[in-house]
């Protein structure tokens, strides 16, 4: 765990078969299939709970919406073309140097295998645990990932995220017929999910990459909180967010359609 802006000075560049290919060798070390893989598993998670929260339980032909919209391939397409548009051509051999390099595939192997295991709630509930008996002292590596927080702007690009894909849901749910709320209403709404999902937020992303990084030393970690901090690593930060943005309001807007088609069909 968004939204899009592209400067136009990058786009006929971008355009480049050569240019996109470099991009996608760039997703290839970050091993984007593995993550999407990840957020399939916990999309099918979440498609449960929203059965639980809003359609009395789920259902043969729910499972069904919900696999066909977090589909792994559609995923991972609408993350590589969006990114594919937002980094620009000049930042990606660097980063290709850090990313194929030893440590570079420590770290992407770490953060993933981290997503994984916190889909397991308890799992999850340790890690946020840890970082609660953290937070506010003076740990080293807390600090570290609190300087890695701040250099990508992980909780108000997240937050923003989070907000945006709540609106294609709830644009779902009104498309599809089950919700009658104006765009100021569903506004309104969110927004007064912003302080919960701020504080949410926060802890999860700490408590992720206190657990990631765990086995990073801290001249490792700080060598990628200094990417992090260069001018290539804003760069993939922002195509990235770009990337999962598009994913995410796609899936969100569709689940918002799958839900009203289950909702009408339930009163039948």
């Amino acid at each position: 765990m968004f939204h899009r802006a592209f400067a136009a000075a990058f786009a006929v560049s971008l355009a480049s078969p050569g240019v996109a290919q470099t991009a996608d060798d760039l997703l290839d070390a970050l091993k984007i299939d593995e993550t999407v893989a990840v957020m399939q598993a916990e999309g099918r998670d979440y498609g449960r709970d929203l059965a639980d929260n809003m359609l009395g339980g789920t259902s043969e032909s729910w499972e069904a919406s919900v696999a066909r919209v977090y589909d792994v391939e559609a995923m991972e397409e609408a993350v590589r073309t969006a990114f594919r548009e937002a980094l620009p051509e000049d930042m990606a051999a660097p980063l290709l140097d850090f990313f194929t390099s030893d440590l570079g595939q420590e770290v992407v192997t770490l953060e993933i295998e981290a997503r994984e295991a916190m889909v397991d709630e308890d799992v999850e509930d340790a890690a946020r645990e840890r970082y609660r008996d953290l937070e506010g002292g003076d740990d080293a590596r807390l600090g570290l990932v609190e300087d890695f927080v701040e250099a990508n702007d992980l909780v108000e690009q997240n937050v923003s995220g989070a907000l945006n894909a709540s609106f294609a849901f709830y644009n779902g749910l009104a498309d599809g017929g089950a919700l009658e709320m104006s765009e100021s209403e569903m506004l309104s709404e969110i927004w007064s999910q912003e302080e919960d999902t701020r504080n949410d937020t926060t802890e999860w992303v700490h408590a992720y990459l206190l657990m990631a990084y765990g086995p990073l030393s801290e001249d490792e970690l700080t060598r990628y909180v200094e990417l992090s901090e260069s001018e290539a690593g804003r760069a993939l930060n922002r195509a990235l967010f770009a990337g999962f943005n598009a994913m995410y309001n796609d899936i969100s807007y569709a689940m918002g359609l799958a839900a009203a088609s289950e909702m009408a069909a339930t009163d039948l």
